[in-house]
């Protein structure tokens, strides 16, 4: 690996890359914070896809992304003297201090919960009317309600035992399934979302992160219907012409690869 003077002499040769594209390319002269906000996203998104499908290359150039945001939103700042790269990284250097007084104070912690707690009470002391004000209110739903009940927990909101956990789960299920049988849309969704949300922490008890769970279905399902669209193109026929029997013989094949 690289020693600290190499990694430092690096992160100067983007800075000072950064500075000629600001200063010579068009395309990166336009450049806002609010133009980039959506890129910023989409690049964040390609990192965690790479990082579910462990390409730890693709990890690589994809963080390489997300620093190059970061550098460029901090050369935004110095153009108008609010903040550069040194306010951002002393900022985070002083926010990781005051939040680890087990680490660079005189506070006794016995786990990773009791950093939690911690973490959570001193952001309340740092003037912060609730702990959920950290929750972004743009995140996708799943990562929201998972966030939300890990700052809550963080305060000592919980459920003692997995068990009392799942039982709200069916408790939610059963009340679902009473308001499907009436078929009231309004009251089906309200419910289905608090079967989500209680499925949602059911898992953060199991120590299951929802959000790669569900991708990973999302990617398993995909590999696997991408598999049976390639089948019926090899037979000549359209999947919309095959049986749900025809088309389950190409679905068990693909749980086989």
């Amino acid at each position: 690996m690289n020693t600290r003077a190499h990694q430092l002499k690096a992160f100067d040769r983007l800075l000072t890359i950064m500075d000629e594209l600001r200063a010579q390319c068009p395309w990166d002269k336009k450049q806002t914070m609010e133009s980039l906000r959506h890129l910023t996203i989409e690049e964040t998104y390609e990192l965690g896809d790479a990082i579910l499908d462990k390409d730890l290359e693709e990890v690589k150039k994809e963080l390489g992304d997300v620093l190059l945001h970061i550098v460029f939103y901090s050369k935004i700042g110095s153009e108008t003297n609010d903040f550069d790269i040194a306010d951002v990284c002393n900022s985070i250097c002083e926010k990781l201090i005051n939040r680890h007084p087990h680490i660079y104070g005189d506070v006794k912690v016995e786990n990773e919960e009791d950093v939690k707690r911690n973490w959570e009470n001193l952001k309340l002391k740092e003037g912060k009317n609730s702990v959920l004000e950290g929750v972004p209110n743009s995140l996708p739903a799943l990562v929201k309600a998972n966030r939300i009940q890990e700052k809550v927990a963080g305060v000592g909101f919980d459920w003692e035992h997995p068990n009392q956990v799942w039982e709200k789960v069916e408790e939610e299920l059963a009340e679902f399934k009473v308001e499907a049988e009436k078929g009231d849309k309004d009251a089906m969704e309200s419910e289905f979302g608090d079967v989500l949300f209680s499925m949602v922490n059911y898992a953060r008890f199991l120590n299951i992160n929802p959000e790669n769970a569900l991708e990973r279905t999302n990617k398993k399902f995909t590999k696997r219907f991408q598999y049976l669209e390639e089948k019926a193109k090899g037979i000549n026929k359209p999947l919309k012409d095959m049986t749900l029997a025809e088309m389950d013989v190409f679905w068990e094949e693909a749980k086989n690869l």
